[in-house]
């Protein structure tokens, strides 16, 4: 089973981060994609930097983490913030 070290950006503590919110495959962070796989590792460690949401969106993207942070900052903190939005929402 591919295991999160395959895509690129993701370092050690990157890897741990994921692995211990259940994300332990690539096929894991490609289904749910990477804000909600940030989303994930946020509620459990709160101060997680923003960089593992640009690093996340690179390796699925195959862009390197500095160009996704200032190519696609403001698109990605937007669709964290509907993200969590929406997991507050009432049902």
């Amino acid at each position: 089973m591919p295991t999160p070290d395959t895509l690129p950006n993701l370092g050690p503590a990157s890897r741990r981060l994921l692995a211990d919110v259940g994300l332990l495959a690539v096929d894991d962070v490609r289904r749910i994609g990477a804000v909600a796989a940030f989303a994930r590792v946020q509620a459990r460690h709160p101060s997680v930097s923003l960089n593992l949401l640009w690093a996340l969106e690179g390796a699925l993207t195959g862009e390197r983490w500095q160009d996704v942070a200032r190519e696609h900052r403001t698109s990605l903190l937007l669709a964290l913030e509907s993200h969590h939005a929406a997991r507050t929402q009432p049902r």
